[in-house]
């Protein structure tokens, strides 16, 4: 008897769980660009036409190496609008109740399909290092879940720069050589690609059905499909990869790529496999191209946090993304959303985002994380718009990011203290404060930078929470030294500036 073959938009490789598991000659692939998936969060403009794209080219792949698929586009006339509703029109159609999926990357997906009145079995997601068992086992008994514990083991485990037993070049971390401040000039970028027709129609369509979506879908340059993907991986290795850990924490502005990679919605759609990313990567080191801790930091960032954090989302369970471990209850004020601002990190990095789908991971852990969090904004906004801003953004990804390492809202089961900082780290690791209306110097006054203002504002607020924490004695030592006049001052002026934020005052 025949089955259905499920394919989710992230999804798209051919050893994909469901797809190794299934018989060519009689079962049948259901890909569904739907309402439901598009729009349960307002997606950026580029990721739906990256999703978009990418699933009918690979379902056009599927079909010339002799697959059966049954393909819905978001326009047809007999769409269903969700994934249940397309599985069962397909079902009636085949004259069949089976299933088989691979387990979405979503919980709430994850229940629809549970709920969905067919025999559908979830197979585990066999893309990822680590299986589910694994992770859980090594999480069992630990009071701290590290990732720094547990990288280790993915290291041990794929052999990814070892020597032996021993991790290449004697350290297993290399990242205190990757904080340099930011170069004079970038000498490369990431690889572009021109849309072609199939991409280019897909386009049109998002540009006619969700235009009111925060973000700017054209110009669109991502690659939509493997051949183009590994272009892209080529591409980073040869120009960007020796020089991706020195500069790896710097922002400078209008650079937003420096030398990063832009894979990971490559990865996270299935259009390049983690270990083919990193055997990359690692054969560079091995060729003398790249220095070792490039290589290092590039790989830690795939086999060590993205397989961590997709541990911990599915460790955790259905109500990780909405913990509020700290109470912010603040509002997500309208700069996110593009509306002026006098800050210039702030003003850049949104923009960018904006513009690109894409911020790199400072910019959202030390910019537009580090204020909402100083401000108090509520973790469930911020994890939404995360989600609905970046073209790599999954909720097994993105939530964890947010809401754990970013936010502090797990009440530190991922980071074991707020990620949280003055304006001064941002000044080092950026040119943005140069041309700021604020000063980076100032620590009080109308043209303090607001970063300083809301750092001590944050240590006052959760001090019973925080004084106890062996990593943040000498912040508050720090605030005590400071005589009440000043403090005071501090507070005021912080509680000033939050509240023209909230009234929608230009800030």
């Amino acid at each position: 008897m025949s089955k259905l073959i499920l394919i989710l938009g992230d999804q798209l490789t051919e050893d994909v769980s469901a797809l190794a598991s299934a018989d060519k000659a009689q079962d049948v692939v259901v890909m569904a660009e739907v309402a439901d998936e598009a729009s349960y969060v307002q997606h950026h403009p580029k990721k739906i036409a990256l999703i978009f794209a990418a699933m009918r080219k690979f379902a056009q792949r599927l079909r010339d190496d002799g697959w059966d698929v049954r393909y819905t586009q978001l326009d047809d006339t007999e769409n269903s609008g969700s994934i249940c509703g397309e599985l069962l029109r397909r079902a009636e159609e085949v004259g069949t109740t089976d299933v088989i999926a691979t387990e979405p990357g979503e919980w709430r997906l994850i229940e629809a399909l549970n709920d969905c009145p067919l025999s559908v079995t979830q197979l585990e997601d066999t893309r990822f290092i680590a299986t589910h068992k694994e992770f859980q086992d090594w999480a069992n008994g630990r009071k701290a879940l590290r990732m720094e514990y547990f990288y280790r083991d993915m290291r041990r485990k794929t052999g990814l720069l070892m020597d032996g037993d021993k991790p290449e070049g004697g350290e297993w971390n290399y990242d205190a050589e990757n904080r340099k401040a930011p170069p004079k000039d970038v000498t490369t970028s990431p690889m572009s690609f021109t849309p072609d027709d199939t991409t280019q129609e897909v386009l049109d369509l998002v540009e006619a059905r969700f235009s009111n979506s925060f973000g700017r879908l054209r110009p669109f340059h991502y690659a939509t499909d493997q051949t183009q993907a590994r272009r892209a991986l080529t591409h980073f290795i040869t120009h960007a990869l020796p020089c991706f850990g020195d500069y790896q924490d710097a922002m400078l502005e209008g650079e937003p790529f420096l030398y990063h990679a832009l894979l990971s919605a490559y990865m996270n759609i299935g259009l390049l496999d983690p270990l083919e990313v990193c055997e990359a990567a690692e054969d560079a080191y091995r060729e003398g191209h790249a220095p070792l801790n490039a290589v290092e930091g590039f790989i830690r960032q795939i086999i060590g946090w993205r397989e961590y954090i997709r541990g911990i989302y599915y460790l955790e369970g259905p109500d990780y993304p909405r913990r509020n471990a700290l109470n912010h209850q603040r509002g997500l004020p309208d700069l996110f959303w593009g509306a002026p601002t006098d800050m210039a990190c702030l003003g850049a990095a949104v923009a960018q985002t904006r513009d690109e789908a894409y911020a790199h991971h400072i910019q959202r852990l030390m910019v537009t994380g580090n204020f909402a969090l100083l401000a108090g904004i509520n973790p469930t906004e911020v994890h939404d718009w995360y989600l609905r801003v970046y073209i790599d953004a999954f909720e097994w990804v993105e939530s964890p990011n947010t809401v754990g390492m970013s936010q502090f809202a797990d009440g530190g089961i991922i980071a074991s203290k707020p990620y949280i900082s003055s304006g001064n780290y941002i000044n080092k690791m950026s040119n943005y404060c140069k041309g700021c209306a604020y000063s980076v110097k100032a620590k009080t006054g109308e043209d303090a930078c607001p970063f300083n203002l809301l750092y001590w504002h944050f240590l006052d607020r959760h001090r019973d929470r925080f004084e106890g924490n062996h990593r943040m004695g000498n912040m508050y030592r720090t605030w005590d030294r400071m005589d009440q006049d000043r403090r005071e001052t501090i507070l005021t002026e912080a509680e000033a500036f939050l509240d023209r934020m909230s009234n929608g005052t230009r800030v």
